[in-house]
C-alpha cells in the first residue's frame, strides 16, 4: 500500500499577525495508522521542506499518544522535515491520498491546483481520498467526471461552523468549511462538537476535528 499525504505550506493565520499551519494530531494519528498497517508513506506539501506547524496543536493540552511517539521518533520527523513539493508528484503508483488538517489549508491547499488535480485524477480512478477536520477545504474546487463539484450529492462533515466559532476564527478564515461543503452540494453532517465524527460515502473520507483523525485514518485503511 503506497499512501500520500498532504500537508500545508501557509503559516500566516490571516492578518492577525498570528502562525498557523497543521495540526499536529491530525498528521500523526493518521500517519502511525497507516506506517503500523504496514504502508509506504510519501509526505508532499505546495513548498517542499518542513511543513509549518500549528503552535496551538503543539500545547499541552493537545497533545495525545499519537504526538508523543512523534516526538521521540527521528525517523518520522526526519520525514516530515523533507516533504516533496507537491507539483512533482503524480498520482501513479499511490493507492490512496489524505489530508491533515489545521488552518494552513484554508489558504493554500483549498487553492492549490496540483492538489486538485490530484485530488480528481484519484476520484476518476475510484481511488480513496481523505481529508479530516479543516481539511476538507481541499474539496472547494475539485470537479468530479460530471462536472459538478466533487462532494456534490455526497454525504461529507468537516470542521464545523460551530467550532469554528468555539475557537474564535469565524471572521479571520477565507471561508467556513462547513459553508463550502454545502455550498457544493455535500450533504453536511455533524456529530458533537470536538467528538469524533467520521463519515464514508464510497471512497470518499471526512472527519470533523482533531478527535477524529485517527478514526478518518483507519476508515481510510479499509478502503484499500
Amino acid at each position: 500500500m503506497k499512501i500520500l499525504m498532504v500537508l500545508t505550506s501557509h503559516d500566516k493565520l490571516g492578518d492577525t499577525g498570528k502562525k498557523t499551519g497543521f495540526w499536529l494530531e491530525e498528521f500523526a494519528a493518521p500517519y502511525y495508522v497507516f506506517k503500523d498497517a504496514g504502508a509506504e508513506v510519501t509526505l508532499a506539501s505546495p513548498k517542499g521542506g518542513q511543513p509549518p506547524l500549528d503552535p496551538s496543536s503543539d500545547a499541552d493540552d493537545a497533545q495525545t499518544e499519537a504526538t508523543k511517539r512523534f516526538k521521540s521518533d527521528d525517523a518520522a520527523q526526519k520525514d516530515l522535515a523533507n516533504t516533496t513539493v507537491l507539483s512533482t508528484i503524480s498520482a501513479d503508483g499511490f493507492d490512496a491520498i489524505f489530508y491533515p488538517g489545521g488552518h494552513g489549508p484554508l489558504w493554500d491547499l483549498a487553492e492549490d491546483g496540483d492538489s486538485t488535480a490530484l485530488i480528481e485524477t484519484f476520484a476518476a480512478s475510484d481511488r480513496p481520498i481523505g481529508a479530516v477536520c479543516h481539511a476538507p477545504a481541499v474539496f472547494r474546487h475539485p470537479k468530479g467526471s460530471d462536472g459538478k463539484p466533487l462532494v456534490s450529492g455526497k454525504t461529507v462533515t468537516g470542521f464545523t461552523n460551530t467550532e469554528e466559532d468555539a475557537v474564535g476564527l469565524t471572521d479571520i478564515v477565507p471561508f467556513l468549511v462547513e459553508d463550502m461543503l454545502k455550498a457544493n452540494g455535500g450533504t453536511y453532517k455533524k456529530g458533537d462538537d470536538w467528538a469524533s465524527f467520521v463519515v464514508t460515502d464510497g471512497k470518499l473520507v471526512t472527519g470533523q476535528n482533531p478527535a477524529s483523525s485517527e478514526e478518518a485514518a483507519r476508515k481510510l485503511l479499509a478502503l484499500l
